[in-house]
């Protein structure tokens, strides 16, 4: 974190990405090889980054004691430290996480999407055993990090045939945003961060959708259904009560079981 403030974003976002594709089993950290594109290189995954990470520290563990704690843990436990680090709750992490051997880019559709409306949300959350609570509180991992453009892009331009801008969104808030993210935009890493306090992991997120400044059509849509409105009210007003909500919800998404049957040595390729 000291070397690269985007490291808890990105272990955060990685965790989630790998127990929604085949279970919290570590299989997105797998490489692919000639006969095989694995899921990190799955559409959803390109921009996954700060793997070096997880390489480091299943290095140290393994000359400590090898073969006995899993990628699948490991990515879990960096998960929660990038999340303490940056000024959110701590949780204890349940363990004994098994490695998966399968990795396939194409399950990577599984991944909710940024334009996903409330039902689709619902549903594929539902499918993975987490109900709208759960996916209201681990929205909020949204205080962390940055989207490139591509991730909103049809918010604001073109969003339908009565609209240029989606009506959900703050008026000054998304010509703002198509300032960053013109038309024929030329700059590579061009984008927008989550939230405005965008390293700290705070209820900001919360009080922006509210706002109407979320920054997905998925962090908008929360505001469309009246339990999910509720929570996101709750969670602007009162930010323990967010981070308990989200320890919680934490604890439940890193026990969606995978198929993992071995202590994999090197994360990036099955033992």
């Amino acid at each position: 974190m000291s070397n690269d403030k985007t490291v808890p974003a990105a272990l955060l976002r990685m965790h989630f990405h790998d127990c929604f594709v085949r279970g919290c089993d570590g299989s997105v950290l797998l490489n692919s090889t000639k006969n095989n594109q694995a899921e990190k290189d799955g559409p959803p995954n390109i921009s996954l980054h700060a793997f070096y990470v997880i390489d480091v520290a299943k290095k140290q563990i393994e000359n400590m004691c090898p073969g006995v704690v899993s990628c699948a843990d490991i990515l879990a436990l960096a998960a929660r430290d990038a999340v303490t680090l940056s000024g959110g709750p701590y949780w204890a992490v349940p363990k004994g996480r098994k490695d998966g051997r399968i990795s396939i880019a194409s399950e990577t559709r599984q991944l909710p999407g940024p334009n996903f409306n409330i039902s689709q949300l619902q549903q594929s959350f539902s499918q993975k055993g987490l109900s709208s609570d759960d996916l209201v509180a681990l929205s909020g991992g949204h205080t962390l990090g940055f989207s490139h453009c591509s991730s909103f892009q049809n918010r604001i331009q073109n969003f339908d045939k009565q609209n240029d801008v989606d009506p959900t969104l703050d008026a000054s808030f998304a010509a703002n945003l198509k300032k960053v993210c013109p038309v024929k935009n030329t700059v590579k890493n061009a984008g927008s961060t989550l939230d405005t306090t965008t390293f700290l992991f705070d209820n900001a997120y919360y009080k922006l959708v509210l706002m109407k400044k979320g920054l997905f059509s998925s962090d908008s849509t929360l505001l469309t259904n009246s339990r999910t409105k509720t929570l996101v009210s709750n969670f602007a007003n009162s930010q323990n009560e967010f981070f308990k909500a989200f320890a919680d919800s934490m604890i439940k998404m890193s026990s969606i079981s995978g198929s993992g049957q071995e202590i994999r040595r090197d994360c990036r390729f099955v033992n």
